[in-house]
């Protein structure tokens, strides 16, 4: 899983991301809201943790902005407003859970977590399922007509990445931030190799994933 905390507090951010590393959840960070706005627009993270006030841009105003575009990543609120009014205003905006600080953070973890597990494919505790292929998470296990495969870490991500969003278009700029990193400089032919090594796998399945031409990929039912 890989998370993206939009949050100016500085303390507050490494907190997080130290205690999120620990449950094994990939972190990107952004202070403020004009970096937060860049980010949450890449689609590249399961779940969104975002401060309402911000500088430069407001939180409100990121999520307003990423559902525009049609980006259904889940979203949690972080605030220090707590009347019903603000609430509701941030959850008719387009979030999908709002909690006030202070907070817990067992419980900001666990919010994360429940949030990761709504998506558009079948979820049976750690394993996804589309078109008959399923695909366990945390073991990295691809299961095809009864049999198991153990995928390398890459494919796995890349695996992950496309299961939990079938049908939806990855570029290769997303999919180059997801695995190797914002900052890496990774080039095509990489992702080839890994897409090439899961078509191989799905070969027998009723799922395939297709060339987008000049944009990136996805995986669809044939």
């Amino acid at each position: 899983m890989r998370i993206l905390i939009v949050e100016d507090e500085v303390k507050i951010t490494q907190a997080l991301k130290f205690l999120f590393t620990k449950q094994k959840i990939d972190v990107d960070i952004a202070n403020d809201g004009e970096e937060g706005m860049i980010l949450a627009n890449k689609e590249i993270y399961d779940v969104i943790v975002l401060d309402i006030m911000l500088p430069e841009v407001s939180g409100l105003e990121i999520l307003k902005s990423i559902r525009k575009a049609g980006n259904k990543t889940p979203v949690i609120m972080l605030t220090a407003k707590d009347t019903v009014d603000d609430r509701v205003y941030g959850l008719e905006t387009g979030a999908d859970d709002y909690l006030i600080k202070p907070f817990a953070t067992k419980e900001l973890i666990a919010r994360v977590k429940a949030l990761a597990r709504r998506k558009d494919t079948e979820y049976i505790g750690e394993i996804y399922n589309f078109e008959g292929v399923k695909y366990d998470v945390k073991n990295y296990l691809l299961y095809i007509d009864d049999e198991e495969f153990k995928l390398p870490l890459k494919e796995a991500m890349l695996m992950e990445m496309f299961i939990k969003k079938p049908r939806q278009v990855f570029t290769r700029e997303q999919i180059i931030d997801r695995i190797w990193g914002l900052e890496a400089d990774i080039l095509e032919s990489n992702i080839e190799i890994y897409v090439h090594h899961l078509r191989k796998r799905l070969e027998s399945t009723k799922a395939k994933i297709e060339t987008i031409r000049g944009v990136g990929y996805m995986l669809k039912e044939k």
